[in-house]
């Protein structure tokens, strides 16, 4: 069997992540795989790193990951997102600091390619919003396939003869003559106007591709984060989708 599940952008939510992990057990996948960003903007940073490690053997950074050790610059974050990656800071512990250090950039083996934003600055954790971006990155990949997250807004690139589309349909079939890119969008903090957590699934048995959705108590989430201290604005945009 080859089923493979890809998801991105916990960001601490912590209860968004359960409800994923309760729904990826009846999914029967092969293979978990994270796109980065496990920590920022949410109150659970230590739970969701320690779920990550139990649950995705492969994992990329994101760019909170690494604003959150120091490892990239958090100077052009916005003031929520500033005062989120401090406040995760000061909360975690040495040895997840240092699991965070340790996630690469990057990730390819002989069947798909994974990066937090853009294989042509993976360091950048640029968005993907437009087809120039896409077809360069995809002109790039050394794979068919290729998962990305950042921008939180689920949907897929198809390339084939240097002509490219987007759709964001839910399930895709795969064609053997064209190339995909990706965006499973993001469990914790969803921003394409649906509040409900989005992942992706890989079926190579069943040749689809496919982009799901999940409820979970975003009330719960929202009070955590103002509990926390944290801007309200980040309790408020759950329940809000963007």
């Amino acid at each position: 069997m080859a089923r493979y599940a890809v998801f991105s952008d916990v960001h601490g939510n912590l209860e968004a992540y359960k409800s994923f992990l309760d729904t990826i057990q009846k999914e029967d996948c092969s293979r978990n795989f994270c796109a980065g960003d496990i920590v920022g903007y949410g109150a659970d940073p230590r739970e969701c790193i320690l779920l990550t490690r139990q649950l995705a053997p492969v994992v990329v950074c994101g760019n909170h990951d690494w604003g959150s050790v120091d490892l990239t610059s958090i100077e052009y974050f916005n003031d929520n997102a500033k005062q989120a990656v401090l406040w995760t800071a000061s909360i975690l512990g040495d040895d997840e600091k240092e699991y965070l250090k340790g996630l690469p950039l990057s990730y390819t083996d002989d069947e798909l390619t994974m990066v937090h934003g853009t294989l042509m600055r993976p360091e950048s954790f640029d968005y993907i919003l437009d087809f120039k971006t896409a077809y360069q990155m995809m002109k790039m990949m050394p794979t068919r396939m290729a998962f990305i997250g950042p921008s939180h807004v689920p949907g897929i690139f198809s390339l084939k003869d240097d002509r490219i589309s987007y759709t964001a349909e839910p399930k895709l079939a795969i064609s053997d003559d064209m190339s995909y890119l990706i965006n499973v969008g993001s469990i914790g903090q969803p921003r394409d106007g649906d509040w409900r957590p989005s992942y992706c699934i890989w079926d190579k048995d069943q040749g689809t591709i496919e982009l799901k959705r999940i409820a979970y108590d975003v009330k719960k989430a929202q009070e955590k984060i103002i509990e926390a201290g944290l801007p309200e604005y980040l309790a408020s945009r759950l329940s809000e989708g963007r």
